[in-house]
């Protein structure tokens, strides 16, 4: 089923909801203060069919004082529906609605002139004319406009064929599903469900997505597009996600559902912004921030050197975190007046210089992504990890690639998903050329030079130890690589360094990984190692991670030995009274004392047998 989001927009009691109950009977204002006082005071959700053709409405409030609310509808359409008053005209709702549809970049317009029936012809074509006059300056595309009374079947009949004559949205998938929670309820015997309007890529049954607010993962039990149960809903369509193992508590408007990995929240964003023709946003003052469904506080920083700007770049510091992307669209109020709209430049926030930021916004404002990686990749020497940017760019996995691919100067680990300036090469070798020009027999693998240099991926050390192999400062003897200058068999070297180095540690040996690390020598190798003089007898493993030079232990077997003759047994307070060694070790030495026959433990003491 095609189907395509209308939203209103317009002055209080021009009859937008009235509209919309007369097209499809759907009575939006339900709750008993929106009766009472006879106006829509919050969004309200509701459908038409034609066969496999489906509209969705969304109805907004058009009183001055709900901005907000209008606001969070407006995000999702794809069409604006415009209802001005025959009677009344152009008024200041009216005016500020259009601002702001403009400011989030809607371009697609329907004008429905109301309550023609209050009105003569000649009154009708003169507003008419004063309508298009009045849109003239904006750059919207007007589909359509028709005069209509909700008297009138006939004029309505008339406008819900024109509706269904609009073509489907003309939005792309985009590289991942994004869907800000408009609704949160939780009937009876059903769990959470919310409602919103989804972004970027459809939502299929049963499919696992993420609440970066709450840092948690669920799935989607069900889903109803307009009521009905589907196996999945696609972009552009308005939702009700019943979601699994989620608090209804939890979870409010404007939070967002996506995809676990994806996206990370900042309580800072850069923006590109334009104001209202007679309105300037000020340095360092507090606007309420509108984006998607959410609303939060923030304060807006300008780059440039001036106390107030019609147009610029704008770093927002909010009182919570924000789930952005680039290209998604904001606006920014001061107390009931709409001051400007924005566009997400960098949802994440980068340790870069004020000048070196701005030069980097100014290419993301065009779309420069090659120009701006290299900007980017001066501030993240250690890497830029590729995957950030399906956030950071808007751009799918592929799409990354191809744009790293066509740099200059880097290093792509295509596995790990990093891009690395080519200059990082330079800090790993000098890295590495320091491990072996101190250590000789240093023998280590990319993967062991990975864990002490762990903002380099396995991939680029390899490189540059390739490199260093060409350069023959290093040999590669399988997958590990030993200095070139060491022509003996390093291994059997190592195994006698172990074995003095164990027996100079005596009763209090160091952990394995520790050997390895200070011996500059790899992992695996060093297990080998160890496994190769346990076999010989030569080291005994008492624990996972404790060996002891076999000398060593016969000398502390002894010791204990005596122990036991002098004292009738040995327990932990009395062995250390001869030996002061840490718990570790006394419980080890024990322990390994009931493998003897002749010795026999009785609680927690060794006794003769």
């Amino acid at each position: 089923m095609s189907s395509i989001i209308i939203g209103t927009a317009g002055h209080i009691d021009h009859g937008k909801t009235a509209i919309i109950k007369a097209l499809n009977g759907f009575e939006g204002d339900t709750t008993n203060e929106e009766q009472e006082r006879g106006i829509t005071i919050d969004l309200s959700f509701s459908n038409l069919k034609d066969g496999n053709r489906n509209i969705a409405f969304i109805d907004v409030p058009g009183h001055e004082r709900l901005i907000k609310n209008m606001i969070a509808g407006a995000f999702g359409f794809d069409y604006v529906m415009l209802v001005i008053s025959a009677a009344e005209g152009i008024k200041p709702q009216t005016k500020e609605h259009i601002e702001i549809i403009n400011l989030l970049g809607h371009k697609e317009l329907i004008v429905v002139i109301s309550k023609k029936d209050l009105v003569d012809t000649q009154t009708l074509e003169a507003r008419r004319n004063e309508i298009l006059e009045f849109l003239k300056p904006y750059d919207f595309e007007i589909r359509f406009i028709i005069a209509v009374s909700i008297f009138d079947e006939e004029s309505i009949k008339n406008l819900k064929n024109k509706l269904f004559s609009i073509q489907n949205t003309k939005k792309e998938e985009e590289n991942f599903f994004r869907f800000y929670i408009d609704r949160v309820f939780s009937p009876k015997g059903i769990g959470t469900v919310v409602t919103g309007t989804v972004l970027g890529q459809k939502i299929e049954l049963e499919e696992k997505v993420f609440l970066p607010h709450i840092q948690k993962e669920s799935r989607i039990k069900n889903i109803q597009v307009h009521n009905q149960n589907e196996l999945f809903a696609p972009i552009s369509s308005r939702a009700a996600l019943n979601l699994a193992n989620i608090d209804k508590s939890s979870i409010q408007r404007g939070d967002l559902i996506t995809k676990k990995g994806l996206m990370r929240g900042f309580d800072e964003i850069d923006i590109s912004f334009s104001c209202l023709s007679d309105k300037k946003l000020n340095h360092n003052q507090i606007y309420t921030l509108f984006i998607g469904a959410k609303r939060v506080e923030a304060r807006a920083l300008l780059f440039e050197n001036e106390e107030s700007l019609e147009k610029g770049f704008a770093t927002l510091r909010c009182e919570d975190k924000i789930f952005s992307i680039f290209g998604e669209k904001l606006i920014l109020r001061n107390q009931n007046e709409t001051i400007c709209g924005g566009v997400v430049l960098n949802p994440i926030i980068d340790p870069l210089k004020k000048k070196q930021k701005l030069k980097t916004l100014e290419f993301l404002e065009k779309k420069d992504f090659k120009n701006a990686y290299k900007e980017l990749l001066i501030a993240h020497k250690k890497g830029l990890g590729i995957i950030s940017s399906a956030q950071r760019f808007a751009l799918s996995h592929e799409n990354a690639l191809e744009f790293a691919r066509s740099l200059d100067d880097v290093f792509i680990d295509e596995k790990a998903l990093v891009i690395y300036p080519i200059s990082s090469k330079n800090e790993i070798k000098e890295f590495i050329q320091n491990i072996y020009n101190k250590n000789s027999y240093a023998l280590l693998s990319s993967s062991s030079i990975a864990l002490r240099l762990s903002w380099a991926s396995a991939s680029f050390i390899e490189k540059v130890l390739d490199e260093l192999v060409a350069e023959n400062f290093l040999i590669k003897d399988g997958q590990l690589y030993k200095n070139a200058n060491i022509k003996t068999d390093i291994k059997k070297d190592l195994e006698d360094i172990f074995l003095k180095r164990l027996l100079e540690e005596h009763l209090s040996p160091t952990a394995p990984y520790n050997i390895y690390d200070d011996l500059d020598i790899d992992r695996k190798l060093g297990d080998n190692i160890l496994k190769s003089l346990t076999a010989k007898k030569q080291v005994i493993r008492l624990q996972h991670n404790l060996f002891i030079h076999s000398q060593s232990l016969n000398f502390l077997i002894k010791k204990m030995r005596e122990i036991i003759k002098e004292d009738g047994f040995i327990e932990i307070f009395n062995f250390k009274q001869r030996f002061d060694l840490s718990r570790k070790y006394l419980v080890a030495y024990l322990d390994y004392l009931d493998n003897f026959s002749d010795i026999k433990k009785l609680e927690n003491r060794r006794v003769l047998a």
